[in-house]
């Protein structure tokens, strides 16, 4: 199903997901393979696809995309094309299934909140189930390869076992890992569960795939989860730092979305209260948190924190200039919620700051409401963790090709990716842009 196009004679050693990801760095990557279609469910604002598509120097092209949020669909097509539906994919599934384009990978995340720490003792939770609609999709598409994403605590619960014996029933073979974000070059020691399935060989050959990036020496950082493996591509670099990704911004203006050009249209602030800039000023220093602000003035703390006195470390804490910031969820602006305070300034992080701390780049489009786009943000898979996953995928698919003194060869080919899909990626210090 792959698109193929005139190839030329020049042919690209390609092996392990190591060498695709050099290759990529290079810009060489979509010379060396041809191109494979892609269908995204649950996509939200699209970071698994853009990680996956030419955006990030990948040879995926989306042809079909669902979501129930019609502000991450509409941001959603203004980078991928108007093939995004927000109709129930409960109702597709059952009624209309024969919509949707025949693909090579289906990817995307069931909606998580049923597996998370707030809820995993909810049995019953019905967000829990739509993995079951996602593999009817694989079915229907007949993609050779799925990637699903989703939350830690999937693996090892009850419905990671139904997946697991649902996507063998249908002749996947299956891989799944914890990823944290840091380790593939994510300014943010974020954590995602993936589970591979493919069905024409094994892809525990392929995936988890190597890290990109090595925790410093020293760096205590309080990881939620713990590594499963810890095998790195021949020059790993260190962790990318909040500084590397946001020090470059001004200080923001006003408090709404602005028409000029980015990254300053999503760089705003907040209206805080007195108390609020107080309670910010009281704790200077990076790293500080509510239980600094509780010791220097407990007249100020609020008093469901004082009662706090176990947990929370994060809530109203400040990023570290010099490491990757944790976790960006929904309501990144508010550091009651979590650490979200400027390393320096006395300000919650705006809007870009949290894009780019997911690696969306500053070109990419967001549409809707601040708060609108905040959640299209805060539930993003970070774009470049997505982009080593897909190495892996597209190490899968070399796999098959035939193989020459030992080595796996692709042909050079051009793929297609359509008007909306013609820029390239690069990557700067603080930042990244799309040119």
């Amino acid at each position: 199903m792959a698109k193929k196009k005139k190839t030329s004679d020049r042919l690209y050693p390609l092996a392990d997901d190591e060498s695709l990801y050099s290759l990529r760095q290079a810009g060489l990557l979509r010379d060396a393979s041809p191109s494979y279609k892609l269908v995204d469910l649950f996509c939200g604002a699209g970071g698994l696809t853009l990680g996956f598509s030419q955006f990030f120097g990948q040879v995926f092209v989306p042809v079909w995309a669902n979501d129930f949020n019609p502000y991450a669909a509409k941001t959603y097509a203004a980078s991928f094309g108007c093939h995004c539906t927000t109709d129930d994919i409960l109702q597709i599934v059952e009624n209309r299934i024969t919509e949707i384009p025949k693909a090579d990978v289906v990817i995307g995340g069931p909606p998580c909140q049923g597996f998370s720490l707030l809820n995993k003792q909810r049995k019953d939770d019905a967000r829990k189930q739509l993995w079951r609609p996602y593999l009817q999709v694989v079915e229907h598409t007949g993609a050779q390869v799925f990637v699903m994403e989703n939350v830690p605590q999937l693996l090892g619960s009850e419905e990671h076992d139904e997946i697991v014996a649902a996507a063998r029933s249908l002749g996947f073979k299956l891989s799944w890992a914890k990823l944290c974000a840091a380790d593939y070059g994510v300014p943010q020691t974020r954590w995602r569960a993936f589970v591979v399935g493919c069905k024409f060989t094994d892809p525990a050959k392929f995936f988890p795939p190597k890290k990109t990036h090595r925790r410093p020496e020293g760096l205590e950082t309080g990881l939620l989860f713990t590594d499963e493996f810890n095998r790195h591509i021949s020059q790993a670099q260190p962790w990318r730092t909040v500084r590397a990704a946001i020090a470059d911004l001004p200080e923001p203006v006003g408090t709404e979305i602005r028409q000029v050009p980015p990254p300053l249209d999503l760089h705003f602030g907040r209206t805080p209260t007195s108390l609020s800039l107080e309670r910010y000023r009281t704790i200077p220093e990076e790293g500080m948190n509510r239980f600094d602000l509780q010791r220097l003035a407990p007249e100020i703390t609020p008093a469901c924190w004082i009662r706090k006195t176990q947990g929370g470390t994060d809530l109203f804490g400040r990023l570290w200039w010099d490491r990757p910031a944790f976790t960006i969820r929904t309501e990144f602006f508010k550091p009651e919620k979590g650490r979200y305070l400027h390393p320096s300034q006395h300000r919650p992080i705006t809007h870009r700051e949290a894009a780019r701390l997911q690696t969306f780049p500053d070109s990419f489009r967001f549409v809707g409401s601040k708060i609108e786009i905040a959640k299209q943000i805060g539930n993003a898979v970070p774009p470049m963790l997505a982009a080593r996953v897909a190495d892996c995928v597209l190490s899968l698919f070399m796999s098959r090709k035939e193989t020459f003194d030992g080595q796996v060869y692709g042909a050079k080919t051009q793929a297609d990716y359509g008007e909306r899909q013609n820029s390239s990626y690069s990557t700067r210090d603080a930042g990244t842009t799309l040119h």
